[in-house]
């Protein structure tokens, strides 16, 4: 049995800020592309369709637009996350384990 040392704990907290960090900097890079995305339809329509100008005032105009970003935020913030996490638990797998070829 072995036992857990301090720089083994600031190791992996040092991979976990940087992960999170990392994850931080997508989802905000996404947000950014999905609200340029979604505010030229949702601004186009308003000015072009009847029923757009009659039902979608201003607030929810940056509902549309806000909602759109916030998901994309999350769910590449998320994937980040998950597919980084899933890289570091592979390469700390003992070896036995990373032969995943069929024989």
């Amino acid at each position: 049995m072995s036992t857990v040392t301090r720089a083994y704990l600031d190791q992996k907290l040092a991979a976990a800020r940087r992960c999170s960090r990392e994850a931080a900097v997508a989802g905000a890079k996404a947000a950014a592309v999905a609200t340029v995305a979604a505010a030229v339809p949702t601004l186009a329509s308003v000015r072009m369709l009847p029923w757009a100008r009659a039902h979608l005032n201003p607030t929810g105009q940056a509902l549309i637009i806000s909602t759109v970003a916030a998901m994309a935020y999350f769910i590449v913030a998320d994937k980040t996350i998950l597919s980084m996490a899933r890289k570091h638990s592979f390469d700390d797998a003992p070896d036995h384990l990373k032969n995943t070829s069929f024989h």
